[in-house]
Formats: C-alpha cells, structure tokens, sequence
C-alpha cells in the first residue's frame, strides 16, 4: 500500500509540486500519492494535527506557514533554525521533524550551472531580504564565497541578513542604488524578490546598465519563464537561470527524504515545463 504526501499552504492551486511529485511516482513505480491541503493560517495547527492523525509520511511547507509551523513540530534541523523558516517536514521513529530543502536546492541547482563544486572566489549579490533571500544566502554563504552582498529596498533588513550569513563568510549590505551602480563587480545576481512575475510583468528588481558580459544573473521566479529582466540580462552576455532549477533541485531533497529514493531531476523538470506550457 502507498503512502500519503503533502503540501500545505494558502492558496496553493497555483502550486506544480503534486503534478511533479505524483509524476515522479508514477514513473518510478511507487504507488505513493501526493495532495496539496490549503490551509488558512488559523485552520494551521488542526491542519498539523490532522496530518499526524492521517499518518501522512512527509509534506512540502509553503507560504504562508514556513514560519508559523516551526513550533508545531517535534524537532527541526539546524539549518532550517539559521534560515528561520520550514519547508518540508519527513516522519522519523514517530516524530515529525521539520527541515529546509529551498538554500541546500537553489546551491545545487547554481552549482549545476556554473559547472563548479563550490562557489570559491566567487563574488555574489543577493537582491532581497525575505524569506527566499534568507534560504539563498544562508546556502551560498557556506559555499566559500569570497564576498556576499545583500541589496534590499530595507537596508535594515539586508543589514539582518548579512551579519546572519557572516558566521559563514563575508558578508554586507548595500543598498538598491549601490547595487546598481556597482554591479560589475559581481559574478553571480540572485533576484529573490517577486519583482517582475506575472502579471506585472514589466517590473525589474534593479537596473542592469552596469553589468558585464558572462555575469551570472539568477531569478528565482519562473512564471513567466523568462522574465524582461532576465531577457535583457541575457542580452547583455549574461548566463541566466529561472527560478525552475530551484524548484526542482529542492523538491527532489525533500523527495529523497521522504522515501530514500533518488528522482530523476530531469525528468522533474520537464514534467513542470510542460505543465507551465513551456516544454
């Protein structure tokens, strides 16, 4: 008999993860079903009882619950506590333990890009200060960095962001405009903001006037697939990434840890493009 997987999180008819996961099932011929849950902020904590009673094996954490969720479990991993949030939780003798599948995923999915087994020397902008800037940074910045910049609107908050990630690298924050006028002296630009997604598609996180051909330029956002940022980033000589590898790469950790089986990441992949209608 299969096993029962999940997402929780409000709304989540958007969400590709149940027709990546259940897919992904199918074609390794494991009989398990995954099903998205919306659950309202207050509906949370009965919805975490619920999932226990269910005997449910794992599940995907989504917003608005990555942080709220943190108190209703029975363990979480050290690197979700320095992130601040959850985003997958896996059954252990009984218990429930939460972890953070979206840092550990986007660095596999860079590191995939550039071809590298770490990012040493490399000097990196994370445009950003939320809960997706966090998971990034934190991930990037123990991956020998020679610099990590935070950018944010808030210089307040990419100040937070940046003393958290110095107990891994140097770290600091600038802001906005600084970014932009000093742009080509990074090698990787990570958007983690929601700057430029559908359907405000005409928005861009920041100006790239001064960035230098063979610059990385990563967007977390894949819907469109190719925001006007990106178009132009590429049009300037950048190598440019949709916010799909991240996607994929975290789904597939959390994956493995719900089953002990490693998916076919490819496969995944396309699985979510032809959904999205860009395969």
């Amino acid at each position: 008999m299969g096993k029962l997987y999940g997402l929780i999180g409000h709304p989540i008819g958007h969400s590709m993860s149940p027709v990546m996961h259940n897919g992904e099932f199918k074609e390794l011929g494991l009989s398990h079903h995954y099903h998205a849950f919306d659950l309202s902020p207050e509906q949370l904590e009965d919805g975490v009882d619920a999932m226990k009673m269910l005997d449910i094996q794992g599940f995907n954490v989504t917003i608005p619950h990555k942080v709220a969720i943190i108190p209703l479990l029975d363990e979480v991993e050290q690197e979700a506590i320095d992130i601040g949030a959850v985003n997958t939780v896996y059954k252990r003798d009984g218990k429930y333990i939460g972890t953070n599948t979206d840092g550990s995923g986007y660095l596999l999915s860079l590191l995939t890009l550039i071809g590298e087994k770490n990012l040493s020397g490399k000097k990196i902008l994370v445009i950003g200060a939320g809960g997706a800037a966090r998971a990034v940074a934190v991930s990037v910045s123990q991956s020998e960095v020679a610099s990590l910049t935070i950018a944010n609107r808030t210089l307040e908050k990419a100040e937070e962001l940046s003393k958290l990630c110095q107990h891994y690298s140097v770290a600091n924050a600038i802001t906005l405009s600084e970014a932009e006028t000093s742009l080509g002296q990074f090698d990787i630009v990570i958007n983690t903001t929601s700057i430029g997604m559908s359907p405000h598609l005409d928005r861009m996180p920041i100006s790239l006037e001064h960035i230098r051909s063979g610059t990385v330029v990563s967007d977390l956002i894949y819907n469109p697939l190719e925001t006007k940022w990106m178009k132009l980033a590429k049009s300037k000589g950048a190598v440019t990434d949709n916010g799909i590898s991240m996607f994929v790469e975290q789904g597939a950790l959390a994956f493995e840890k719900w089953t002990g089986v490693s998916p076919d990441r490819k496969r995944m992949r396309n699985t979510v493009l032809k959904e999205l209608g860009g395969y």
